[in-house]
């Protein structure tokens, strides 16, 4: 076993995450410019944009958290060099993408109902129902995509995850202002625009990742002819770790997804300043996922390799990174909420209402985004080391106590939106103690544990 220096850990982790990050960024900024197209249209649509793109990603995330376990599988088998297990895992990634394929075609209906149980009007209803189940009915390709994807992630050849992801985000932003719009012949369909270019870019960056999957030198390695069967083994894992991620991912959104929508119950202006903030949000947080994902692989990597004495400077090259990013994250949001706020200006006479709530609530997106980077780096090292039943029940727990909690200041005290925002950010912070305190004293690394997780290997 090998002892590796924190500054060799560090540049192995920086070179893994950087791909990553550069195409999570991509990915935050398609959404970026989807929401752009829209408020040039009206706040509502901005807003149904909102409301509509999360609710489908928790439609899609019980399937895709339990996928992307595929990626700390990957890594512990190729660190434990049995890489043709590697293509296996993407094979019954395969096979549970098209198995979910009719379960979300069948929770669409009562899913869009949800839009008009906690009263949003029928215009909004409409919009919010188009956007869903466009990206609904492209459901698959993304699941297929994510276990691709966790596959390049887990053997550290990340480059490949970002070359076919910022391909697949500029063609998407080049459909989706046409099809938004109706430029260069395509019809001008709104907001089922913005989501059907998404979905005909996913299904492209697909293929792109199935080019590289194919590629001899991948192909042999990885014995890739051969995986085409049911592994009955590593279904197991994925249900024995990868559930348990699956079920956090999906019940953790759920509960956003709640608080959004009863958030936007004070009004079309207190939704439209949600969605700029988020907007932002999302260019710090899905950027720091790329940090998550590179973690996740490099602690399997080394449990796979009997190299566990090397986790710790894994996390702490983890959150190295993370405090770099994201603190100048929160002074940039902090300094300039002003004139990132106005970037979404609608032009509509009650812009000046949304930017002052917006722009008060970057000052609490500027106090949590420093404990994202936190919840991410400790999630991806437990992540990796098998911890995901842990995960679970932490992460459940306080996202359902701040849904309570708003549940009592939105409906029932009927407090400010200040006070509703405030709570969910004090919930971030609670979420980055809790981690912090299982990295620091949790049971998560002991060699029977680990000797466990890595049993059929």
């Amino acid at each position: 076993m090998s002892e590796r220096g924190f500054k060799a850990i560090l540049k192995e982790l920086f070179v893994l995450a950087l791909p990553i990050v550069i195409s999570q960024g991509a990915y935050a900024f398609m959404i970026f410019t989807d929401r752009y197209f829209m408020a040039q249209i009206s706040a509502q649509h901005i807003s149904a944009s909102m409301s509509g793109g999360v609710t489908s990603f928790v439609t899609l995330s019980l399937f895709l958290g339990i996928i992307s376990y595929a990626n700390a599988m990957v890594a512990q088998f190729s660190g434990a060099e049995r890489f043709q297990k590697c293509s296996r895992v993407v094979t019954q990634g395969f096979v549970l993408s098209v198995a979910a394929f009719p379960i979300l075609l069948l929770l669409t209906f009562p899913v869009t109902q949800l839009f008009r149980w906690v009263g949003h009007s029928e215009e909004l209803v409409a919009l919010e129902s188009a956007y869903y189940q466009v990206l609904i009915y492209g459901g698959v390709f993304s699941l297929a995509k994510a276990a691709l994807s966790s596959f390049f992630s887990g053997i550290g050849r990340s480059w490949v995850v970002m070359v076919c992801d910022v391909t697949g985000v500029l063609i998407n932003i080049v459909l989706s202002y046409a099809l938004v719009f109706g430029h260069w012949g395509f019809p001008a369909l709104g907001i089922a625009g913005a989501a059907l270019g998404t979905v005909i870019a996913t299904a492209i960056t697909l293929l792109l990742f199935l080019g590289f999957y194919f590629r001899p030198s991948i192909a042999q390695l990885y014995d890739v002819a051969q995986s085409w069967v049911i592994d009955l083994a590593i279904l197991r894992k994925f249900v024995r770790y990868g559930f348990p991620s699956g079920l956090e991912s999906f019940m953790n959104v759920v509960t956003f997804n709640l608080f959004m929508l009863m958030f936007q119950n004070y009004g079309v202006r207190e939704g439209a300043a949600m969605a700029i903030v988020f907007n932002w949000d999302l260019m710090s947080f899905i950027s720091m996922i790329g940090l998550h994902i590179a973690v996740m692989s490099l602690s399997g990597r080394y449990i796979g390799s009997g190299e566990p004495h090397n986790l710790n400077r894994v996390i702490a090259a983890g959150f190295s990174i993370a405090f770099t990013v994201t603190v100048t994250f929160a002074i940039t949001f902090a300094l300039f909420a002003a004139p990132l706020v106005r970037i979404f200006d609608t032009g509509t006479a009650d812009f000046e209402q949304i930017s002052a709530l917006a722009q008060a609530m970057m000052l609490g997106l500027a106090c949590y985004v420093i404990a994202d980077g936190i919840n991410l780096v400790a999630s991806g090292v437990l992540r990796g080391a098998g911890d995901t039943r842990w995960l679970m029940f932490a992460s459940v727990s306080i996202h359902w106590a701040m849904l309570v909690a708003q549940v009592f200041i939105i409906k029932v005290w009927q407090l400010g939106p200040m006070a509703s925002w405030w709570t969910f950010v004090a919930m971030l912070v609670c979420l980055a103690a809790t981690y912090l305190g299982r990295l620091a004293w949790g049971s998560w690394r002991s060699p029977e544990r680990l000797a466990k997780l890595l049993e059929n290997h």
